[in-house]
């Protein structure tokens, strides 16, 4: 992995390295909320199996684990957890589901680990709290989640440096209601084809975006895009 672009020129990126390339600018007085994605050259966020893991690599992965690793709290939608089978991870994960759905997949994590952001108007809030705790369970707003709000509960809560993974939906709903502060969007040397979504999904946003940093793996791309909110 080497450097192309926003720092020192370097052809041997260590873990080390990686952790200071990509720290962010969290502060207890300013969260940081940073989505990171995968898509393919021709565009396509996941691949055959449909999940992102069908498409992403050992670069990806390196730099995925740094985030995570830097992160205090992983943000994801309901849909993207169930689809990509998430498990407990050593960092809290909060849902995010207008159906206050909690896949199966989590339904066991130890108390506390798992944490869900729903609307007060669900169907689904009274069962996602006997699943999770009723403390666990983050009624933001009525009909639907109020994404500015999540980003400022989970600050309060000491958890500034926010991970979001996805999926489509989410991220296009965060940086249309002004929540990213940062993009990194790692394109990885596929075409599949087909008809497969892509890394935002929904109604049409424009949102400008400037590029700070740029990693080079063996035709693998991995780039941190500040969002211009």
């Amino acid at each position: 992995m080497r450097v192309l672009f926003g720092a020192t020129p370097n052809d041997e990126v260590s873990d080390d390295d990686l952790t200071t390339l990509y720290a962010s600018e969290a502060s207890a007085a300013k969260p940081w909320m940073r989505c990171n994605m995968v898509s393919t050259v021709d565009g396509s966020a996941t691949g055959a199996a449909g999940d992102s893991g069908s498409i992403n690599n050992d670069a990806d992965g390196r730099v995925f684990h740094t985030l995570r690793a830097l992160a205090d709290v992983i943000v994801v939608g309901a849909g993207t957890a169930k689809a990509e089978r998430y498990g407990p991870t050593d960092r809290p994960i909060v849902l995010v589901s207008r159906k206050a759905q909690v896949p199966e997949s989590l339904r066991d994590a130890p108390a506390g680990s798992v944490y869900l952001a729903t609307c007060s108007r669900s169907d689904g809030v009274d069962s996602a709290r006997e699943i999770l705790g009723e403390e666990h369970v983050l009624t933001l707003g009525s009909h639907r989640v109020d994404l500015p709000l999540l980003k400022k509960e989970l600050a309060e809560r000491g958890w500034v440096n926010q991970l979001c993974e996805g999926g489509p939906h989410l991220l296009r709903d965060l940086v249309f209601q002004g929540c990213v502060d940062e993009l990194t969007a790692t394109t990885v040397p596929q075409l599949v084809g087909g008809i497969n979504g892509r890394i935002t999904e929904g109604a049409p946003i424009q949102t400008e975006l400037d590029l700070t940093l740029l990693l080079e793996d063996h035709g693998t791309l991995l780039g941190r895009w500040r969002v211009k909110n």
